[in-house]
Protein backbone atom coordinates (compact mmCIF):
# COMPACT_ATOMS: atom_id res chain seq x y z
CA UNK A 1 0.00 0.00 0.00
CA UNK A 2 1.55 3.55 -0.74
CA UNK A 3 1.04 5.78 2.11
CA UNK A 4 0.07 9.61 0.43
CA UNK A 5 -1.39 12.22 2.11
CA UNK A 6 -4.17 13.14 -0.60
CA UNK A 7 -6.61 16.34 -0.52
CA UNK A 8 -9.85 15.13 -0.38
CA UNK A 9 -12.95 17.07 -1.93
CA UNK A 10 -17.02 16.89 -1.37
CA UNK A 11 -17.55 14.40 -3.96
CA UNK A 12 -14.40 12.15 -1.89
CA UNK A 13 -16.08 13.05 1.29
CA UNK A 14 -19.85 11.66 0.07
CA UNK A 15 -17.99 8.28 -1.13
CA UNK A 16 -16.50 8.08 2.08
CA UNK A 17 -19.82 9.01 3.83
CA UNK A 18 -21.71 6.00 1.89
CA UNK A 19 -19.42 3.53 2.82
CA UNK A 20 -18.87 3.71 6.03
CA UNK A 21 -22.77 2.79 5.99
CA UNK A 22 -22.50 0.26 3.68
CA UNK A 23 -19.33 -1.04 1.90
CA UNK A 24 -20.79 -3.72 0.41
CA UNK A 25 -22.40 -1.51 -2.46
CA UNK A 26 -21.22 -1.48 -5.88
CA UNK A 27 -19.28 1.23 -7.24
CA UNK A 28 -21.73 1.90 -9.96
CA UNK A 29 -24.48 2.83 -7.18
CA UNK A 30 -22.02 4.72 -5.16
CA UNK A 31 -21.25 6.69 -8.05
CA UNK A 32 -24.43 6.95 -9.14
CA UNK A 33 -25.59 8.49 -5.63
CA UNK A 34 -22.53 11.24 -5.77
CA UNK A 35 -23.16 12.21 -9.47
CA UNK A 36 -19.90 9.93 -11.12
CA UNK A 37 -19.72 6.90 -12.87
CA UNK A 38 -18.39 3.72 -12.48
CA UNK A 39 -14.88 4.48 -13.30
CA UNK A 40 -14.01 7.95 -11.92
CA UNK A 41 -15.83 6.51 -8.78
CA UNK A 42 -13.65 3.29 -8.07
CA UNK A 43 -10.17 5.17 -9.11
CA UNK A 44 -11.65 7.92 -6.26
CA UNK A 45 -11.98 4.96 -4.00
CA UNK A 46 -8.88 2.89 -5.45
CA UNK A 47 -6.60 6.08 -4.47
CA UNK A 48 -8.11 6.20 -1.13
CA UNK A 49 -7.46 3.20 -0.40
CA UNK A 50 -3.68 3.60 -1.92
CA UNK A 51 -3.28 6.56 0.47
CA UNK A 52 -4.54 4.64 3.79
CA UNK A 53 -7.87 6.44 4.09
CA UNK A 54 -10.14 3.14 3.97
CA UNK A 55 -8.02 0.57 5.67
CA UNK A 56 -10.43 -1.92 5.17
CA UNK A 57 -13.84 -3.22 4.33
CA UNK A 58 -15.13 -5.36 7.00
CA UNK A 59 -18.67 -7.32 7.96
CA UNK A 60 -19.89 -5.47 11.68
CA UNK A 61 -21.12 -8.27 13.57
CA UNK A 62 -24.14 -7.53 16.56
CA UNK A 63 -22.12 -8.68 19.73
CA UNK A 64 -25.69 -9.70 21.33
CA UNK A 65 -26.70 -11.70 18.71
CA UNK A 66 -23.34 -14.10 18.79
CA UNK A 67 -23.34 -14.14 22.83
CA UNK A 68 -21.12 -11.16 23.61
CA UNK A 69 -23.46 -8.73 24.82
CA UNK A 70 -21.26 -7.32 27.67
CA UNK A 71 -18.81 -4.97 26.85
CA UNK A 72 -16.32 -3.85 29.71
CA UNK A 73 -13.93 -0.93 30.03
CA UNK A 74 -10.86 -1.99 31.69
CA UNK A 75 -8.64 0.75 33.13
CA UNK A 76 -4.38 -0.41 33.35
CA UNK A 77 -1.89 1.50 35.67
CA UNK A 78 1.79 0.43 35.87
CA UNK A 79 4.87 1.51 37.17
CA UNK A 80 6.33 0.39 34.23
CA UNK A 81 6.81 2.79 30.84
CA UNK A 82 9.98 0.60 29.31
CA UNK A 83 10.26 -0.59 25.86
CA UNK A 84 10.46 -4.39 27.02
CA UNK A 85 7.56 -3.68 29.31
CA UNK A 86 5.36 -2.34 26.52
CA UNK A 87 6.32 -4.84 23.95
CA UNK A 88 4.58 -7.86 26.45
CA UNK A 89 1.90 -5.77 27.06
CA UNK A 90 1.52 -5.28 23.56
CA UNK A 91 1.93 -8.78 22.48
CA UNK A 92 -0.27 -9.83 25.88
CA UNK A 93 -3.04 -8.05 24.83
CA UNK A 94 -2.87 -9.02 20.99
CA UNK A 95 -3.16 -12.72 21.38
CA UNK A 96 -6.24 -11.63 23.66
CA UNK A 97 -8.99 -11.96 21.23
CA UNK A 98 -11.95 -10.73 23.28
CA UNK A 99 -9.62 -7.45 23.38
CA UNK A 100 -11.22 -5.51 20.63
CA UNK A 101 -9.57 -1.89 21.27
CA UNK A 102 -6.45 -0.81 23.64
CA UNK A 103 -5.70 2.87 23.88
CA UNK A 104 -2.52 4.34 25.66
CA UNK A 105 -4.15 7.10 27.66
CA UNK A 106 -3.41 10.60 28.88
CA UNK A 107 -3.95 11.57 32.73
CA UNK A 108 -4.56 9.00 35.74
CA UNK A 109 -4.99 5.91 33.36
CA UNK A 110 -1.85 4.33 31.65
CA UNK A 111 -4.22 1.84 29.43
CA UNK A 112 -7.86 1.48 29.03
CA UNK A 113 -9.17 -1.82 27.16
CA UNK A 114 -12.55 -2.88 25.95
CA UNK A 115 -13.61 -6.14 26.39
CA UNK A 116 -16.59 -8.32 24.76
CA UNK A 117 -17.96 -10.80 27.04
CA UNK A 118 -20.68 -12.94 27.34
CA UNK A 119 -21.23 -12.29 30.96
CA UNK A 120 -18.51 -11.21 34.55
CA UNK A 121 -17.52 -14.67 34.99
CA UNK A 122 -16.24 -14.76 30.99
CA UNK A 123 -14.74 -11.18 31.95
CA UNK A 124 -13.00 -12.67 34.86
CA UNK A 125 -11.04 -15.61 32.47
CA UNK A 126 -10.07 -12.80 30.45
CA UNK A 127 -8.53 -10.80 33.22
CA UNK A 128 -7.00 -14.02 34.51
CA UNK A 129 -5.31 -14.59 31.03
CA UNK A 130 -4.07 -10.86 31.19
CA UNK A 131 -2.51 -10.71 34.35
CA UNK A 132 -1.03 -14.39 33.80
CA UNK A 133 0.68 -12.75 30.13
CA UNK A 134 1.65 -8.97 31.18
CA UNK A 135 3.46 -8.75 34.92
CA UNK A 136 3.60 -5.16 36.33
CA UNK A 137 0.45 -4.32 36.01
CA UNK A 138 0.08 -2.51 39.66
CA UNK A 139 -4.19 -1.76 39.20
CA UNK A 140 -6.64 -3.08 36.78
CA UNK A 141 -10.49 -1.59 36.99
CA UNK A 142 -13.14 -3.12 35.28
CA UNK A 143 -16.13 -0.84 34.36
CA UNK A 144 -19.50 -2.53 32.63
CA UNK A 145 -21.35 -0.90 30.02
CA UNK A 146 -24.93 -1.63 31.27
CA UNK A 147 -26.53 0.15 28.06
CA UNK A 148 -25.27 0.97 24.51
CA UNK A 149 -26.27 4.50 23.64
CA UNK A 150 -24.59 5.43 20.40
CA UNK A 151 -21.94 3.21 18.85
CA UNK A 152 -21.04 4.42 15.57
CA UNK A 153 -17.55 3.41 13.33
CA UNK A 154 -18.28 6.17 10.87
CA UNK A 155 -15.91 9.16 11.22
CA UNK A 156 -17.25 12.60 10.61
CA UNK A 157 -15.98 15.18 8.26
CA UNK A 158 -13.59 17.51 9.95
CA UNK A 159 -14.53 20.45 10.67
Amino acid sequence: MIEAKIELDSIDWAILAILQRDASQPVHAIGEAVGLSTNPCWRRIKRMEDAGIIEQRVALLNPDKIGLGTTVFVAIRTNRHDHEWLDAFSQGVSEIEEIVECHRMAGDIDYMLVIQVRDIGDYDRIYQRLISKVPGLSDVSASFSMERIKHTTALPRPA
